[in-house]
């Protein structure tokens, strides 16, 4: 079942003023800690995206080196899992197939909203999840290190990444989840298959759906919320996308 999100920042104030810039990064960041997402919206076209993702850290490049990447149906790409296409995307993190430390921010915003149905980018925070498990699978996925492997879409592209992590990291600036659906590589018998399964239904069943409209500006704390997105038809759809460190 989809929900509504409630973490949302009007860049404008009451009197359609745009914020103080102080202000609007202040509400961000006590939005972005209790929830772990926040959705910018009523933007007005002066504000600087880019600009708002530097002030979060360094950038990370895209798999083409790209640090403002663009999401939309690519040529040669729909028969693969890829975000380069308009089939559904099933629950992950990014950055699990990078041998370095994961980016701690996404953040897409939207040039062209789908017309008709689907699109939506889907989000679920893995606190409760994590909360949840016991002390011992909770030990097991800090202690084992999965091979995971990068997506189709970009082994078409030419890389063909390898690494091992553990699902779960203790870090310095906070805990790492890494997770995917289809990249992790396991045998069907390993427990971490019905971690797998069990994260799957809860990411269905407690999803936030965010549906765009243009120039709207969706962050998220890649370490901590699993995202996804549902199939659309609309071709001209398109979003950017950049990559923190944090």
């Amino acid at each position: 079942m989809a929900h509504s999100p409630v973490s949302i920042l009007s860049q404008l104030d009451f009197n359609r003023q745009p914020l103080q810039e102080e202000l609007l990064m202040r509400t961000f960041h006590q939005l972005m800690d209790e929830h772990g997402y926040v959705l910018l919206c009523n933007v007005t076209e002066e504000f600087d995206p880019v600009r708002l993702c530097r002030s979060l850290g360094d950038f990370v490049p895209n798999y083409t080196g790209a640090v403002v990447g663009d999401v939309r149906p690519e040529p040669g790409m729909d028969d693969v899992y890829h975000a380069g296409n308009t089939r559904p995307l099933t629950p992950h993190s990014e950055g699990y197939d990078f041998a370095v430390t994961p980016p701690r921010y996404i953040a897409l915003w939207c040039v062209s909203p789908a017309e008709g149905p689907g699109g939506e980018t889907t989000l679920m925070d893995t606190r409760p999840l994590v909360e949840a498990l016991s002390e011992q699978e909770r030990q097991r996925l800090l202690d084992t290190d999965y091979a995971w492997k990068t997506t189709e879409g970009v082994q078409r592209l030419g890389l063909d990444l390898h690494t091992r992590h553990p699902v779960l990291e203790d870090h310095p600036e906070g805990p790492i989840v890494r997770f995917s659906c289809n990249n992790l590589i396991r045998d069907d018998d390993d427990p971490v298959a019905e971690l797998q399964d069990r994260w799957h239904k809860s990411f269905e069943r407690d999803h936030v759906a965010v549906d765009y409209r243009e120039r709207d500006m969706l962050v998220w704390d890649n370490w901590r919320l699993l995202h996804a997105r549902n199939a659309f038809s609309d071709r001209n759809r398109h979003l950017r996308r950049i990559q923190i460190a944090g």
